[in-house]
């Protein structure tokens, strides 16, 4: 696998990240921007232009990652070019959520599973129910190969996503990237560090992804009564995520808010809430955050048999930048420090995550975690 970066910003213009010799020759351009930078023509014919004909794949973010740096309102281009893997992409638009369970098993059935060893995922962050994708996605695929991926962000706004599926970027598209050969191997791992605090609640009255009632209560008017005066919006809310727990055995998944609704006092998250289940309000601890991004990179590290990857792709939660502020940078460089010098660091800050919880078990989607998937074709 050969690796060129480059990145873009209205203050230095186009800068390299790590330098290869491609010669314009892509297999693959991996695509990361704020909205307003991705949905403009101008610099994405210049993406164009020096890799002609390469397929691109990404999205739009609440923050972009190049190396080491988190920048916002940024261009990174990753470009690639595989020796012996051979790439399928496909795509779906939806209109809304209740779409998203068929949009996922339309993906998985379009891609030949001959020879398939991962699947990468970038979807609208806002019009899909990131739960039923997921499991469309998972239910059918061949067993062993895991989805990874993550859902568009819009900064802290919540109010359009775009996915770049091979053509222009867009709302409500679903870009799956098949990877097929023997050659590739595929490491991931997925860990939070937030605390949980409080009562354990009941969710009594819920549909899909969006929550109406705890305990019997208005979940919106829980909310604001921790928050207090600093609730104005889901952007506050993100800083207080639920983590979730359907049975004794369950190991607890978390949502996070994405939009609030003050006529029904609902709240609608990235992914299911389950009725009849348990949550429970978490909160940050900035070192456990930062061992959560070390923890995640050490998984994705130790499943390539503790071998230097040359690409990981890094997906964290946009709740997990507004809480590390200026220490952000940390939960990247603690990756580094797992990974390798070598390894070439892109990505994204989003508004949900998908990555199979441990090696053996399904995928799933997540919240306010850094999720890390690292590729090598030595």
């Amino acid at each position: 696998m050969i690796i060129e970066q480059q990145y873009w910003t209205f203050g230095e213009g186009w800068q390299i990240e790590s330098a290869a010799k491609l010669d314009g020759k892509a297999s693959l351009l991996l695509v990361f921007g704020a909205g307003h930078v991705l949905s403009d023509e101008a610099r994405m014919n210049e993406v164009r232009a020096r890799y002609p004909g390469a397929p691109i794949v990404g999205c739009s973010t609440s923050g972009e990652i190049c190396g080491i740096r988190v920048r916002d309102d940024s261009l990174v281009v990753t470009a690639l070019r595989f020796e012996h893997t051979e790439l399928k992409l496909v795509q779906e638009v939806i209109g809304d959520g209740s779409d998203s369970l068929v949009a996922g098993e339309r993906l998985a059935k379009s891609l030949p599973t001959q020879q398939l060893v991962h699947v990468l995922v970038f979807s609208d962050g806002l019009k899909v129910n990131g739960s039923e994708l997921v499991r469309g996605l998972s239910d059918n695929l061949p067993a062993g190969v895991a989805v990874t991926g993550g859902l568009a962000g819009d900064g802290t706004a919540f109010r359009q996503t775009l996915v770049c599926a091979g053509g222009t970027p867009s709302e409500g598209v679903i870009a799956a990237l098949g990877f097929y050969g023997e050659y590739l191997k595929v490491g991931y791992g997925s860990l939070g560090g937030w605390d949980s605090f409080g009562a354990e609640r009941r969710i009594t009255r819920s549909k899909g992804n969006v929550l109406y009632e705890l305990d019997g209560g208005s979940a919106l008017e829980l909310y604001k009564k921790y928050l207090g005066e600093r609730y104005t919006g889901p952007a506050d809310a993100l800083l207080f995520p639920l983590m979730l727990r359907t049975g004794e055995d369950d190991f607890g998944l978390v949502r996070t808010v994405l939009a609030v609704n003050e006529d029904e006092q609902s709240m609608t998250f990235a992914g299911d809430i389950p009725e009849g289940g348990y949550a429970r309000l978490m909160k940050a601890n900035f070192d456990r955050l930062v061992d959560g991004a070390e923890g995640a990179a050490r998984s994705s590290y130790e499943m390539l048999g503790s071998v230097e990857p040359e690409l990981a792709l890094l997906v964290s939660c946009v709740g997990r930048k507004l809480v590390l502020k200026q220490r952000i940078e940390e939960e990247v460089e603690s990756v580094r420090g797992v990974l390798g010098k070598n390894t070439v660091l892109a990505g994204f800050y989003s508004y949900g995550e998908i990555c199979p919880h441990g090696a053996i078990t399904q995928c799933e989607l997540h919240n306010q975690t850094m999720t890390i998937t690292t590729f090598s074709e030595r």
